[in-house]
């Protein structure tokens, strides 16, 4: 670009200043004057601004508009002065306690639940899929959700760093779709033995097709509406050290509550109030067999109720005490309990197919009619724990 007048172009990297100078004030151009800038990676939120020459330094975004296009910044201007592009400092979102060492703990534990998912998955497609039941075929399900759910988390921040706006977007959707499949497999996973070892009758036309189609398309509404109000974006987060690292999710916290906090409060409801009834079960169907000299050990009682509690995702639920004194305490448990979540599932899948009978079933119609409702509950729960 030139004029009848000299034109300087300068960069001042010190400011994070960048600029083109023009010694003569040309305004009210019919067309825009466009102007492109390099990024060069600097941190913050770009503004074109403009300064007529004269007078105290006072830069304007009056007369231009700012375009961003990944690494790429536009002016659009109406006038030609002295211009320039200012990085202002990023907007901060939030302040996280030890985000390096909890990023660091999740890495690891994402990293090794990754591992023993795709294992999992390997074992059941290729080598167990014409034997799998009802139960098992969940628990897939669920892995699949799960494995969608590290990936697109491992791979967030490296995305983000990017300044790719479609490429955060896709992510943070993927995040977030895969975070509420989890939810929604949670609670099917919840259902299923509630029908199974309660109500013992899963006689429902088309079951699994039902459950599949609830559990992978249930969140795919949520997400495109928030998608298409534009709420998928960089989320800046600080570190108490200084340290900024980026993110692709949610800016609006109350999206953000009302979404993944309440859906999740609704499942972790559901899925205590089914936990609580089969523990209950389970003990009175202990003391009715106690009789016969049959109770089982404290370490298999204990293994019992831990499959329970990761099966229904209660792991999650450490999230509500993230408060006072037990803020810093509850982020480390819930990161290690929900980065090796897929790990635990894995040792609990390997186990209910490895057993020494080798039974498992989760039809109650393969318990003896002529039993009682209470001998059939507790041959239910023989079968699925073995």
């Amino acid at each position: 670009m030139r004029n009848t007048n000299e034109t300087e172009i300068h960069t001042v990297l010190n400011n994070e200043v960048y600029g083109i100078t023009m010694r003569a004030k040309i305004s009210n151009l019919t067309d825009n004057i466009d102007i492109f800038f390099t990024h060069n990676d600097k941190v913050g939120k770009a503004s074109c601004s403009s300064w007529d020459g004269k007078g105290e330094l006072k830069w304007t975004t009056s007369g231009c508009e700012t375009e961003m296009n990944n690494d790429t910044i536009k002016c659009s201007c109406s006038h030609l002065t002295f211009f320039s592009v200012l990085m202002s400092p990023p907007d901060v979102n939030s302040t996280v306690p030890d985000l390096e060492t909890l990023t660091f703990i999740t890495s690891i534990g994402c990293g090794i639940s990754m591992f023993f998912l795709a294992v999992a998955l390997f074992m059941h497609f290729l080598l167990r899929k014409a034997k799998s039941n009802q139960a098992t075929k969940i628990l897939m399900n669920m892995f699949v959700a799960l494995s969608l759910l590290n990936v697109s988390f491992l791979s967030n921040e490296s995305v983000a760093n990017t300044g790719d706006n479609a490429a955060c977007v896709f992510i943070a959707l993927l995040l977030h779709y895969s975070m509420l499949a989890s939810f929604t497999w949670f609670f099917i996973q919840a259902l299923h033995m509630y029908l199974w070892l309660i109500r013992q009758n899963v006689s429902i036309t088309n079951y699994m097709r039902k459950i599949t189609v609830l559990g992978w398309a249930f969140p795919v509404p949520i997400v495109i509406a928030i998608a298409s109000v534009g709420e998928y974006t960089t989320v800046i987060l600080k570190a108490t050290s200084g340290k900024i690292s980026r993110m692709c999710w949610i800016t609006n916290s109350y999206i953000h509550y009302i979404v993944n906090i309440g859906y999740y409060a609704l499942v972790f409801v559901f899925t205590t109030g089914i936990f609580i009834t089969i523990l209950t079960k389970i003990v009175q169907a202990r003391n009715i067999k106690a009789t016969d000299g049959k109770r089982k050990t404290f370490r298999k009682q204990l293994m019992m109720v831990l499959s329970l509690f990761l099966l229904f995702g209660l792991t999650w639920s450490v999230a509500f005490f993230s408060y006072g004194p037990m803020l810093i305490p509850s982020y480390y448990i819930f990161t290690v309990l929900n980065s090796l979540q897929g790990f635990f599932l894995f040792l609990y899948y390997y186990h209910i197919h490895n057993d020494v009978a080798g039974s498992f079933s989760d039809d109650p119609d393969s318990t003896d009619s002529t039993t009682t409702i209470a001998q059939s509950s507790i041959n239910a729960e023989e079968n699925i724990y073995h």
